[in-house]
């Protein structure tokens, strides 16, 4: 029993050793120069965050830009630690899918403000629109309130008391006024450039618009405020929002470099936050 007694409290003490090893390991893993892996928008976003790299690395963080072409992705691969941040979302969708999926994820920064608008093949002004007009609008809860809000704006819809305002997002279930009768065509925020032809007006966000070609300060036929409450972010996993490379990647975003390079290259179609 003695032996037994011994043996058992050695390999207590030999997983000690081990587990505060690996946990060391972990915590100089950017000290040796692993790069933080970045997980944004192709487009706009990932051009972004190139700049942000090089800037990033002459303060001696190097970082990998892993860019996706939907929405859901980057969270789930940040909530799973395949990604050590992403920046693509506004506080609204962040707090939608935390909702939605129990994410522990929280913002540390502010990017850039990228005002959605409406486009048209057909028409020149929402007012145009024709009577049982097809409108697409995106599909997930904090993005189709936006379009809600901005028919609404302009005097396509009307929607109930409350619906659009302090968390509550609008769906086409609160619209309580349709003059001209308009079509909601719900579809994912990728599809509504391509489906652009087959509808007579459609929501599209700043990223899918500028990679279809549209500049939304010259081509939106109705356009948000440019000081909305729709600023992107920079989010981490809860647990890692006070280690030294979260300051090091936000104060190389909030650079002036970044922000010369935002101002230049997209001349107003989406504007610094910082």
């Amino acid at each position: 029993m003695p032996r037994l007694t011994n043996g058992l409290a050695q390999f207590a003490r030999l997983a000690t050793i081990g587990g505060t090893l690996m946990f060391a390991a972990a915590s100089v893993a950017w000290a040796d120069g692993a790069p933080l892996k970045i997980g944004t928008m192709s487009g706009p976003d990932a051009q972004i965050w190139n700049e942000v790299a090089k800037v990033a690395g002459h303060d001696g963080l190097q970082i990998k830009v892993i860019e996706f072409n939907d929405y859901v992705q980057p969270n789930a691969a940040l909530d799973s630690g395949d990604l050590d941040a992403n920046g693509f979302q506004h506080q609204p969708f962040l707090d939608s899918q935390i909702k939605q999926r129990g994410y522990k994820i929280v913002s540390v920064g502010l990017t850039y403000t990228a005002p959605m608008g409406f486009y048209s093949k057909k028409l020149k002004s929402l007012k145009d629109l024709p009577d049982g007009a097809k409108v697409g609008i995106q599909n997930d809860p904090s993005n189709g309130n936006r379009a809600l809000l901005l028919l609404q704006k302009y005097g396509v819809i009307k929607l109930k008391p409350g619906a659009g305002v302090n968390g509550v997002n609008a769906t086409p279930l609160d619209v309580v006024a349709n003059p001209k009768h308009i079509k909601l065509v719900e579809l994912d925020s990728a599809q509504l450039p391509r489906a652009l032809p087959d509808l007579d007006a459609a929501s599209i966000n700043t990223d899918y618009a500028v990679k279809a070609g549209l500049t939304p300060t010259k081509d939106a036929i109705a356009i948000e405020d440019l000081k909305g409450p729709y600023a992107n972010l920079i989010a981490v996993r809860a647990q890692d929002r006070d280690k030294p490379w979260v300051k090091k990647l936000v104060a190389a975003y909030e650079s002036d470099d970044v922000r010369k390079f935002i101002d230049a290259k997209f001349a107003g179609a989406i504007v610094p936050a910082f």
